[in-house]
């Protein structure tokens, strides 16, 4: 399975794109570092240094008896980080610099693997290649979310792009890994797992991907065991449900999508609770569930019948903003990896366009939401004629998404039917054409 076309072939690595990289690299890199002490609005970080004080004056199994909304993989960051810093064992809050500056190590790293595994991808098209990674590291969003606010998407997004890279290079049981990692690191990695199930069942059949999925469940059951004693996952899951239902039931937290354009439209902006009844038993929640599950189907099937790269990645793309824009509950920054997987084919123009658009809108969301500043919040209002406009251009990134996807999977199907013989290549680890 090639990559067909003159956006396929090789170009040579020049001294000026190895610069043009290095430089770009090292100034996201300044600007996280300037940033990292920086004291955030939300509250949030205070709710993460309290957990991971929890973690350094109790046993590791003992995590989950906090609210921790968390899967063992950031419990393990959390923990980790408790040994290099002693003073996690009084700090119960944000308020020292130094303790934020190390809460918002670990995404800020991941920042920069993000933008090198985008090198990897691209790593035969220079020029693109660069482009990709200076779109990561040096973009607003991704700097926002990880070095301003300490948020961790990023963390779940750099494992699930090494997923993806394991498995167009052909790596399966080594994706499978890394995807359980990303399920494990949070929930937002679940929708991905449904086009690397296409993936999965299109190039190896089911007794195969059985055995994949095999390998991830182990993955997932080792980075539980530490927290089974104390009954960790059932903990985790109440702890979970507390937050969808008591503390977050909302039709939507500000993230711009359609359930917003309900709460502006309906409402004036204010939210409205997700368990309200629309007819008889059936809810918001429940016909979002239902929206979700049956744009999910398309994005399955349009991998499953299109498993190139470039369909993985549309699909990783799309199963993100399907989830953000149909589902209720979300958080603005829950689109994120759609950020990441999209800009692995801009130098598809449609894509790119794509890609711009989402990064403007998703920004805009971003800042809002959780205004860094007193300024932006008097220019951004989270409500109003922008979050009506925001939210229409972000619900249409998700359905050029989606449309790219089965784009993609129409001209899969015609070169098939053209070059049969194709069909048993492998599938190469760049991802533009």
């Amino acid at each position: 399975m090639t990559l067909r076309g003159p956006a396929a072939a090789a170009e040579s690595w020049t001294p000026r794109h190895v610069v043009l990289l290095l430089a770009g690299l090292a100034l996201g890199i300044a600007v996280r570092a300037a940033l990292l002490p920086a004291a955030e609005g939300t509250g949030d970080l205070d709710q993460f240094v309290a957990w991971t004080h929890g973690l350094a004056t109790n046993p590791l199994g003992r995590a989950y008896d906090q609210d921790i909304s968390f899967p063992p993989v950031m419990v393990y960051v959390w923990w980790s980080l408790t040994w290099i810093e002693p003073a996690f064992r009084t700090a119960v809050d944000a308020s020292d610099p130094a303790i934020r500056a190390l809460m918002k190590t670990p995404a800020s790293l991941a920042d920069i693997g993000l933008a090198l595994g985008a090198v990897w991808a691209l790593r035969t098209r220079p020029s693109w290649a660069v482009m990709a990674a200076l779109g990561i590291a040096l973009h607003p969003a991704v700097i926002d979310v990880s070095a301003w606010w300490g948020q961790y998407e990023s963390l779940y997004v750099l494992a699930a792009l090494v997923a993806f890279l394991f498995a167009v290079g052909d790596r399966p049981a080594l994706a499978a890994v890394a995807l359980a990692v990303a399920a494990m690191t949070k929930p937002q990695a679940l929708p991905l797992l449904v086009p690397f199930a296409a993936w999965y069942l299109a190039r190896y059949g089911w007794r195969r991907s059985v055995a994949y999925g095999a390998i991830g469940a182990a993955v997932i059951v080792v980075l539980w065991l530490p927290f089974l004693a104390a009954g960790g996952p059932a903990a985790y899951a109440r702890n979970l449900a507390a937050y969808q239902n008591d503390i977050f039931a909302v039709l939507s937290l500000r993230a711009w999508n359609p359930w917003w354009l309900v709460q502006e439209l309906f409402a004036g902006g204010d939210f409205v609770s997700d368990t309200t009844a629309i007819f008889g038993p059936v809810t918001f929640r429940v016909l979002g569930l239902v929206i979700a599950a049956l744009l999910e189907g398309v994005v399955f099937l349009a991998v499953l019948r299109a498993p190139t790269p470039r369909g993985l990645a549309l699909g990783a793309a799309a199963a993100a903003l399907v989830a953000f824009s149909a589902l209720t509950t979300m958080h603005e920054r829950y689109a994120y990896a759609a950020l990441v997987f999209l800009v692995l084919l801009i130098a598809d123009p449609r894509v790119l366009a794509t890609w711009v658009a989402f990064s403007v809108a998703f920004t805009l969301n971003l800042l809002a939401a959780a205004p860094p500043t007193e300024t932006v919040d008097a220019l951004l209002p989270a409500s109003g004629p922008l979050a009506i406009a925001g939210s229409v251009a972000l619900t249409a990134v998700t359905g050029s998404t989606l449309w790219l996807l089965l784009r993609e999977r129409r001209e899969w199907l015609a070169r098939r039917a053209a070059e049969p013989a194709a069909e048993g290549d492998r599938v190469p680890v760049q991802v533009v054409g």
